[in-house]
C-alpha cells in the first residue's frame, strides 16, 4: 500500500499543463482496478507565449469501505513559449505535506522543494503531456518533488480508449522514469485523453476524459 501511495501521488502532480491558444477545463476521473478513487482538473488557459494551467487533484482509497488513504494536490505553472517560467505547488499526500517553487533567475529556473534548491537551465518543460517536444525531452521537472528526472519517451503502439464514454483510437506513448512507466493516450490530432500505469501489486491506475 506505501508504494501505491507514493505512486498515486506522483502520478497526480506529473499532469500540469496548458493547451496553446485555448481557454478551457479538462477533467479526468481517477480509477484503481476500475475503481473510481476522484479526479484531476486542469483549467487551462493564456496563449503560445503565455500558458497557464491550474491543476486540482482529489483521490480518496477505499477498503471494506474505508478510507485507507487521501491525497490532494493544487499547482498552478507559467509558460513563456515552451518553457517553464513559473511554479506554485502544494501537496497532503495523506497527512504528509511539500510545496514546491519554481521561478526564473536570470539565465536559469530556480526550484526550491523537499529534495532541495537545484538551478536549472532557463528552459525546461514538466510533465506536460500536451506538449508534442515533451516527447523529445529526456530530463522533466516532477512538479511535487522538485526534482529533474532522467526519463525515456517512446511511442510504442496505438489501440481504444474511452473518451467521455465513447471508443476513441488513439496512439500509446511510454514514459520511463524512475519508477513504474507511464502509458500516455493521444488521438490522431495530438488530444491528451488518458494515462495508465501499473502500480504496486499489479493494481491498474487510470486516467480517462470525462
Amino acid at each position: 500500500m506505501r508504494t501505491d501511495r507514493k505512486r498515486l501521488a506522483c502520478l497526480a502532480a506529473l499532469s500540469l499543463a496548458a493547451v496553446p491558444g485555448l481557454s478551457r477545463t479538462l477533467e479526468f476521473e481517477v480509477t484503481l482496478d476500475d475503481k473510481p478513487i476522484g479526479a484531476h482538473r486542469f483549467t487551462l488557459g493564456g496563449t503560445a507565449q503565455a500558458r497557464t494551467v491550474r491543476s486540482e487533484a482529489a483521490f480518496a482509497v477505499k477498503l471494506l469501505g474505508l478510507t485507507v488513504y487521501r491525497y490532494r494536490h493544487e499547482a498552478s505553472e507559467q509558460w513563456r513559449g515552451d518553457c517553464l517560467a513559473g511554479l506554485q505547488a502544494e501537496t497532503d499526500d495523506d497527512g504528509k505535506t511539500g510545496k514546491v517553487v519554481a521561478q526564473s533567475a536570470g539565465a536559469a529556473l530556480e526550484v526550491a522543494g523537499p529534495a532541495g534548491v537545484l538551478q536549472l537551465p532557463a528552459c525546461v518543460m514538466s510533465f506536460a503531456y500536451w506538449h508534442p517536444t515533451m516527447r523529445t525531452q529526456t530530463q522533466l521537472l516532477n512538479a511535487q518533488t522538485g526534482r529533474y528526472e532522467a526519463v525515456r519517451v517512446q511511442r510504442i503502439g496505438g489501440g481504444t480508449v474511452a473518451v467521455r464514454g465513447q471508443p476513441q483510437a488513439a496512439e500509446r506513448w511510454r514514459i520511463e522514469g524512475p519508477e513504474h512507466p507511464l502509458d500516455v493516450w493521444y488521438t490522431p490530432a495530438g488530444d491528451w485523453v488518458g494515462l495508465d500505469s501499473t502500480v504496486a501489486g499489479g493494481r491498474q491506475l487510470r486516467y480517462r476524459l470525462r
